[in-house]
């Protein structure tokens, strides 16, 4: 009975720390709710991030084509199909709003703490219940090509500009900002579903490539 319980003569399964690990990942977890926290901040950083990103490409691009009329179209980072799509992913609405608006359907009384500079701890992140957590962080004035439509007017905005961007936002309050400033906020709404698949997702454990024998 001893002899037939020999270490070389078991059938190991080919793949079974891959088998296990793929099984475990599919074993559903509990999540804690510091982890769902977590979870959604990670979200609201990957879409906002993005969303500023492709900002900067198409405004750099509409600025050299057209100038301030052609950029202005695009000065709506939270309706590009990228952001959407992430939205989409996240279960998300993002939004962004600001005391000093261009549009006035972003007017929010936002507090000088809602404001503070972009750091680790400006990012927040709420649970208002059960199913919905709330994102936020400030949006500061970082890129000089904004100034062309945000900055003073007749210093940085040219006042044909001026008069093209009153002619859409009449109620255009959002010029006079100099680099640094807190232009306002983006705020994104997260669906319980979507924050708890991006932690599955983002702990899921990935078997290392292991190296060729010969």
């Amino acid at each position: 009975m001893l002899s037939a319980c020999r270490p070389d003569q078991i059938e190991h399964i080919r793949n079974g720390k891959q088998i296990a690990t793929t099984l475990e990942n599919m074993t559903v977890k509990r999540i804690l709710p510091a982890g769902l926290l977590r979870a959604a901040r990670w979200a609201g950083d990957s879409l906002t991030r993005s969303a500023d990103q492709e900002l900067r490409r198409q405004l750099a691009a509409r600025l050299s084509a057209g100038g301030v009329a052609a950029a202005l179209p695009v000065c709506r980072p939270e309706g590009y199909a990228t952001t959407d799509s992430l939205a989409r992913i996240f279960r998300a609405v993002p939004r962004r709003l600001s005391r000093r608006p261009r549009n006035p359907q972003n007017q929010a009384p936002l507090t000088a703490a809602d404001l503070r500079p972009d750091t680790a701890t400006a990012h927040l992140v709420r649970r208002i219940d059960a199913e919905t957590f709330v994102y936020q962080r400030p949006i500061t004035l970082t890129d000089a090509q904004c100034l062309r439509c945000h900055g003073t007017v007749g210093r940085d905005v040219a006042a044909a500009d001026y008069a093209l961007i009153k002619q859409q936002y009449p109620a255009d309050q959002a010029t006079g900002y100099r680099l640094g400033d807190a232009m306002g906020v983006w705020q994104v709404r997260l669906h319980r579903d979507g924050v708890a698949e991006l932690y599955t997702m983002k702990t899921r454990k990935v078997m290392k490539k292991r190296k060729p024998l010969f």
